[in-house]
């Protein structure tokens, strides 16, 4: 009798361990999750705002950027300038870094794409790739190819929140991002401006015929998208503290990425895809292996390429041929 209450009593307790063992896996499990979830939202805003840059051009022009990386870099060391050598703080830095890039996408539609307006996609798109390999090699030129330390006001200071570590600069990045967002939103929907880009997006002659300044629009275009690049560059200093000429390469190609799946032309494609993209390498790298982020973004690429082209917010849209 005795043998039987103590093995009742020794299943009991191995029974309540073994539950107890799988409580804390189930919690340890959603507690990682909720953490690379939370590292996931800083990495996508920081793609969702290089994608804007992809989108709106490729909304207006039918044009796929693939400098726009570049100028995300070169947005990335005008920041590095203004903060490490006229020690600026960190919000200064971020619109003077903003207002430098903007000149130079707009240097660069006026010198490089304007002329080939007309001329066939594959020679505008082969412009495009040689303006990255100027914007890179002239930048290797001017700064060297090491990497240079980017130095902020910031300080790294570590919040806990329920057991959630999230650090000053992803606040930071987050609360950029939103506020970008919510101004470019607002400059779309409710200025002149961005009202003369819808219209030019919908139908660029009727614009023309309407009395729009085409070059003036797409101009602004390339300003604004090439903004919005600059600001991601700066805040992916301050978070890596790090910067070299090659940086813009695979943050814009994940970029055109995420343009791609949240439908390339729409803008609320691209600041979800940049969000989708950036949570699905966390968990991957959280999960599996870092090694295999990369290859997760190419897969999703490939995926919405083969089932959904037009992207989650895009429409089929028929042409006559």
């Amino acid at each position: 009798m005795n043998v039987s209450i103590h093995r009742a009593a020794d299943l009991f307790c191995r029974c309540h361990y073994e539950k107890r063992e799988a409580m804390s896996m189930e919690s340890g499990f959603m507690h990682q999750l909720l953490q690379q979830l939370i590292n996931g939202l800083s990495l996508g805003s920081i793609y969702a705002l290089i994608a804007l840059g992809y989108t709106m051009i490729y909304g207006i022009l039918k044009l796929i950027n693939f400098a726009h990386g570049d100028i995300y870099m070169v947005g990335a060391y005008i920041g590095y300038i203004a903060t490490t050598v006229f020690h600026l703080p960190f919000f200064p830095s971020l619109l003077i870094a903003m207002a430098g890039a903007a000149l130079v996408g707009m240097l660069i539609e006026r010198v490089a794409y304007r002329p080939m307006r007309n001329a066939p996609r594959i020679a505008i798109l082969i412009t495009a790739i040689g303006v990255s390999f100027f914007l890179e090699n002239g930048m290797i030129l001017l700064a060297s190819p090491q990497p240079r330390t980017f130095s902020s006001d910031f300080a790294a200071s570590v919040y806990n929140v329920g057991g959630l570590v999230i650090n000053s600069q992803q606040i930071i990045i987050l609360g950029s991002t939103i506020v970008l967002m919510l101004a470019l939103t607002y400059i779309v929907n409710y200025t002149k401006i961005g009202k003369a880009m819808r219209a030019v997006s919908f139908d660029a002659d009727a614009a023309r015929l309407m009395g729009i300044n085409i070059d003036r629009v797409i101009s602004m275009t390339f300003a604004l998208g090439s903004a919005l690049a600059a600001a991601g560059g700066v805040l992916v200093g301050i978070y890596y503290n790090s910067i070299d000429p090659l940086m813009g390469m695979a943050p814009g190609i994940k970029a055109f990425v995420a343009a791609v799946l949240g439908g390339i032309g729409i803008i609320p494609g691209a600041m979800v895809g940049g969000i989708i993209l950036g949570i699905v390498e966390a968990l991957v790298s959280g999960f599996i292996s870092s090694t295999f982020r990369d290859a997760a973004a190419f897969a999703i690429l490939i995926l919405i390429l083969l089932y959904k082209p037009q992207g989650l917010f895009g429409k089929n849209i028929r042409e006559k041929v």
